[in-house]
This record gives structure tokens, sequence and C-alpha cells, in this order.
């Protein structure tokens, strides 16, 4: 299960499995996915994935950061083709 912390999705392993974060914490709603329009998903998505491209350079996980890069390089232009067209 994932598990949220100040906005942010934080992932543990432990032998495999993910890690409860405090009692505090609130399981990820999934009602989250359903709500802002086209623009903000492929903004959240170009912002995200170019944060983990940076985890992935630091732990030298070459094909990761590649498939990274483009899934940002694909959201921005998403954006650029929509206010192009408007």
């Amino acid at each position: 299960m994932l598990w949220v912390d100040t906005g942010r999705v934080i992932l543990s392993k432990i032998l495999g499995g993910l890690e409860q974060w405090g009692p505090e914490d609130e399981p990820l709603d999934t009602d989250i996915y359903d709500s802002g329009d086209r623009d903000e998903a492929a903004a959240f998505i170009a912002e995200t994935s170019g944060e983990l491209s940076k985890i992935a350079q630091q732990h030298g996980l070459k094909m990761l950061r590649h498939l990274l890069d483009m899934t940002q390089l694909e959201a921005a232009d998403t954006l650029r083709s929509k206010r192009r067209l408007s």
C-alpha cells in the first residue's frame, strides 16, 4: 500500500514490501486520480517524471532514466501542443 506524508508518496522497501509510515499518515485515496483536467495531469507527470529521472541517474539506472526522460518530454510536449492550439 502507498502512504502519503505531507503530500509526498513515501515508499520503503522492507523485505520486498512497503512500510507504513506512522499512524497519522493516511492511505492514498484513489479519488485523487479523478480530479483535475488533462493539462494538470500532464504537468504533474512532467514534473514527477523529471524528479524520478534524477533519482534514477543518481543510482546508475540508465534505461529507467531514459524512459523517465522520454515520459517527461512527452508530457511537456502535450502541454506545448495544447497551448499552440489555443
